[in-house]
């Protein structure tokens, strides 16, 4: 079983519409920020490895929202490892208010080259590292 990781957020009124009802693409950063914090945990504190002239960028995510979040929740996003390829990452992810998951998605994260944008292998300390807590 993968390692989940999470991180506390919460919602503040920058995140919110004018009902303060979280605006739908903040889920979206909020689990960013857990894949980020993620990252860091392992080591890992940019998503741009310049000395080795490569990127980790978003390939694909898909997004499921079951409840909205509101002005002042106390949120828990979490972050695990769904499939570790050669030159991708899938993380699944969910956002929690309390015990209910308000929000799930899968977010596939690519390494590229910095200068072409084309796929390239994981770096081997980075596969090694995730191989770790998938």
């Amino acid at each position: 079983m993968a390692e989940v990781f999470s991180i506390p957020l919460r919602v503040y009124i920058e995140d919110t519409d004018a009902g303060g009802i979280v605006y739908y693409v903040n889920y979206l950063k909020y689990m960013e920020r857990a894949r980020t914090e993620f990252m860091r945990s392992l080591g890992y504190d940019k998503p741009a490895m310049p000395q080795q002239g490569l990127l980790l960028v978003v390939h694909s995510a898909e997004i499921q929202y079951r409840r909205s979040a509101l002005l002042d929740d106390a949120l828990r996003v979490t972050a695990a490892i769904g499939k570790l390829g050669r030159a991708a990452v899938t993380f699944e992810q969910k956002i929690w208010r309390d015990d209910e998951i308000i929000c799930e998605g899968v977010v596939k994260v690519a390494c590229v080259a910095d200068g072409s944008r084309r796929p390239c292998a994981l770096p081997e300390s980075i596969h090694t590292a995730l191989k770790a807590v998938n």
